[in-house]
């Protein structure tokens, strides 16, 4: 069992930002060790989406249709009622989170997955996303592993070293300190 004083994040790293004008979309691409439908599920399934996404699902996010998200840590409760827009397992999956686009694509690799996310994020904080979904990747990783180290999100990641080291390094190689 893996314990989660001893994790730290490793350097920034496997993202980029495509910037359109002034809509910015961070590309975060992790190469995962485990086969696309079990990263799959992990993505969809509410129970498995406790374990380390920054949200709640009230349903599972394998249908398309109308989804709420709560958003965890934050400083008031934030539910988004949005509509997951494409579901192909173990492939694609889209939805918007609090007015922002996530699209999820799932490679096999080996015999694992290369998963990359693209998130459309504002500017101002695209390196405080690149920080929280590395963090969130990190945590996903070791759950798939059978080492879950729990959650970390929202305030209580802000208060983790990790996050602030990896917050500071995004800024630099994205341009936006």
């Amino acid at each position: 069992m893996t314990n989660r004083d001893q994790y730290t994040p490793g350097p920034a790293g496997g993202a980029q930002v495509r910037k359109d004008g002034e809509k910015w979309t961070l590309i975060v691409v992790r190469e995962l060790r485990h086969p696309p439908a079990m990263v799959w599920q992990a993505l969809t399934d509410p129970a498995q989406l406790s374990e380390w996404a920054p949200f709640d699902a009230d349903r599972n996010l394998d249908a398309v249709g109308p989804v709420k998200l709560t958003a965890i840590g934050a400083p008031s409760r934030q539910v988004s009622e949005t509509t997951v827009t494409r579901a192909e397992a173990p492939k694609l999956l889209e939805y918007s989170w609090g007015g922002n686009d996530l699209r999820w694509e799932f490679e096999p690799l080996g015999s694992g997955t290369r998963l990359t996310l693209w998130h459309n994020i504002d500017r101002r904080y695209i390196s405080w996303g690149a920080a929280g979904w590395h963090i969130c990747f990190d945590v996903l990783d070791r759950l798939l592993a059978g080492e879950p180290i729990g959650r970390m999100v929202g305030a209580d990641v802000i208060k983790f070293g990790g996050w602030q080291r990896l917050n500071t390094e995004y800024a630099t190689l994205f341009g936006v300190e």
